[in-house]
């Protein structure tokens, strides 16, 4: 597998995380680049290491993986979008001293849902024999650089409009949720 394939499955892979990136923006009153690169270096850390479980476990765990990442991936965008839906609609305090709120937990759950689908292109790429170390560093440093210019994408929106961007956050990370859910039950192609 060349450069330009592995490329073209980071910037696939990475499709979530760049959406998710610009929801975290949008709650950012301001560009705070510190907490972008941490977004970015969580997202694209995540879209490394799952490709790089998948390829370690290998075929024997396909079938198991496979049957439950969609699941996954749904119930943690449902309620992280859920939760932005209802901040939304009530207002939520500011962070101490005018500080946008950086959660890292919830960081982490949208990383670990963001990637899961990864893991499943490394279990392919064990089978194609990929030359794994490579194709994990493309992948996590595409996904970090398209996850920093989606918060910068998103603070740039939501400082101006910043309830109805973190409705919109909100309702795209349940979408994109939903998506994962139906293209793996195949009601999406």
């Amino acid at each position: 597998m060349g450069f330009g394939e592995l490329f073209l499955i980071g910037v696939g892979l990475s499709m979530d995380a760049f959406a998710v990136a610009i929801c975290k923006g949008l709650g950012m009153r301001k560009m705070r680049w510190g907490q972008g690169v941490v977004i970015g270096l969580f997202f694209g850390g995540f879209q490394a290491l799952m490709p790089l479980a998948g390829w370690l476990l290998g075929r024997q765990f396909e079938q198991y993986i496979t049957s439950i990442d969609h699941w996954i991936a749904f119930i943690l965008l449902g309620f992280i979008g859920g939760k932005m839906i209802w901040d939304a609609f009530h207002e939520v305090d500011e962070a101490p001293s005018g500080q946008d709120r950086f959660n890292l937990r919830e960081l982490l759950m949208l990383s670990i849902a963001t990637s899961i689908d990864a893991m499943a292109v490394g279990i392919t790429f064990a089978f194609l024999q990929v030359s794994i170390l490579p194709a994990v560093g493309l992948i996590g440093c595409t996904t970090f650089c398209l996850s920093l210019a989606g918060v910068w994408l998103g603070c740039r929106f939501g400082s101006r409009y910043k309830n109805k961007a973190t409705l919109a956050g909100g309702i795209i990370l349940c979408l994109i949720g939903l998506k994962i859910l139906l293209e793996h039950l195949g009601f999406l192609g």
